[in-house]
């Protein structure tokens, strides 16, 4: 594994002026900016996790702030010592090893050079865990602060104490291979359904894939691919085809629209059937057949799925109304009637009420940060033959590999691909019902009334072929 180094970073100055002892930082924080495996690994963290935490080299900083054109940070190197957990918080102790006081850039892009930071990071407050060679950002920093390079060279290199630590692996539950229908269906009777619960199902083509909604992906580094817009991707789609959300009540109606037609959204499909899951873990490339695949299980308590019109579903889906940095203003470790009391908790109340004009002001913060299941409207074909549901997932909200409180998640590995999709096309789940519109179906039936082509022979060569005699 590549060489890591935490990233901590805190809008407050004052919090990381002077010694440092312990700092705390709210979990939903935690990981951002993380490249997604090294996330899903220390996502439970779990004592491996803590230990893997404890040995990386740490850069505990703060915000950047702008002076004209030129910008500047407080930025620390040190260890961190002591993880603690809390429901909602993790602390730890700090011990500096160097501090580099405040530093000053010419640019933004002469602070992101230094860290490989993206253009949002270094205004956001989090924990990142970032693949990195800490004694070369030591380097770059001794170029802004020349006075430090002989304690760079002195104390700086990173010390590892002779062993090196991992990472946990992931903690996915599997419930076995299957390479037909038939071995498919008795993996999931082989783990019944529990009592008070409902199953939903999603097939990955590729069991690399993560279990994230396409509005919350990241590069292979850490840095998001769309979440800064989401707020402008909707109101932009909206603009450009209002009539066809006409008939949608509902914020979540509309996201749910801008899903089917492959918007970034914070919705992550799921299905009520199997063989649907099953048909999209087969469904890929022809030079794609030999990788495995995947049908996600998820066991989700009765009580905790909503419908379209839940209150709940309602705070969440009108979180994609704010800007990114209205985002940034949520505080989930406030109280409730704190909460409600700030800015952005009225700004989301404000685009609530648009809808539910009924709407009290009661906004709980802890559900803001969960991930719910939604039953939606069947408002098109497609929801319709995929016997469609959602995870709605709230504010810095991650599915943990196992799942979380009310949501169980196992897998089945999907092989053999290509006789899996003959046998489900034999019972009638292929494109045309999957997909069922005019365009799909036609596609559908073209390839499964193509005639074979022909093998080109010498008898069958056209006359300017044949070879001379």
């Amino acid at each position: 594994m590549a060489e890591n180094f935490n990233y901590i970073s805190f809008g407050n100055w004052e919090y990381i002026e002077g010694n440092i002892d312990i700092f705390t930082m709210g979990r939903g924080r935690m990981f951002e900016y993380t490249p997604p495996d090294t996330e899903k690994r220390l996502e439970s963290l779990d004592s491996t996790a803590i230990a893997f935490l404890e040995k990386l080299p740490t850069f505990l900083c703060s915000e950047i702030k702008t002076h004209g054109d030129a910008v500047s940070m407080l930025i620390k190197y040190g260890r961190i010592s002591n993880v603690n957990l809390g429901r909602k918080e993790v602390s730890a102790a700090f011990e500096t090893i160097i501090d580099f006081g405040e530093v000053e850039f010419e640019g933004i892009d002469a602070a992101r050079t230094v860290f490989g930071a993206d253009k949002f990071q270094l205004y956001r407050t989090h924990w990142a865990v970032r693949e990195g060679d800490a004694h070369e950002i030591l380097n770059r920093l001794a170029e802004e602060k020349p006075d430090f390079a002989q304690f760079i060279a002195a104390e700086g290199a990173p010390a590892y104490d002779g062993v090196e630590v991992q990472p946990p692996p992931r903690d996915k539950k599997i419930l076995g291979a299957a390479d037909s229908v038939e071995q498919f269906l008795e993996l999931l009777y082989s783990s019944p359904a529990k009592l008070g619960t409902e199953t939903f199902f999603r097939g990955h083509s590729d069991a690399r894939y993560e279990l994230t909604p396409s509005l919350l992906r990241k590069w292979d580094n850490g840095d998001w691919q769309f979440m800064p817009s989401e707020d402008r991707l909707c109101k932009e789609l909206l603009i450009a085809h209002h009539d066809e959300f006409h008939g949608d009540d509902y914020c979540f109606d509309r996201l749910v629209r801008m899903q089917h037609y492959g918007l970034p959204t914070r919705l992550l499909d799921i299905s009520g059937n199997p063989l649907v899951a099953l048909f999209f873990a087969r469904s890929c490339k022809t030079d794609q057949l030999e990788i495995d695949g995947e049908v996600i299980v998820f066991q989700v308590a009765s009580d905790g799925v909503k419908y379209y019109d839940s209150d709940t579903v309602s705070c969440l889906s009108n979180l994609s109304n704010l800007t990114y940095a209205q985002k940034n203003d949520i505080d989930l470790n406030l109280d409730q009637d704190a909460f409600n009391a700030t800015d952005v908790a009225g700004k989301l109340l404000h685009h609530i009420k648009s809808e539910k004009g009924f709407f009290e002001g009661r906004i709980v913060p802890d559900d803001l940060g969960t991930i719910i299941c939604v039953k939606a409207k069947r408002t098109n074909t497609r929801i319709k033959s995929q016997s469609g549901a959602f995870l709605l997932f709230g504010h810095e909200a991650a599915l943990p590999d196992a799942g979380q409180d009310g949501i169980e998640i196992s897998r089945v590995t999907i092989k053999n691909k290509a006789h899996i999709l003959s046998q489900l096309d034999r019972i009638n789940i292929n494109a045309t019902t999957v997909y069922p519109s005019i365009d799909q179906t036609a596609v559908h039936l073209r390839d499964q009334r193509q005639s074979p082509k022909p093998v080109r022979t010498a008898s069958s060569a056209a006359p300017d072929d044949l070879p001379d005699a």
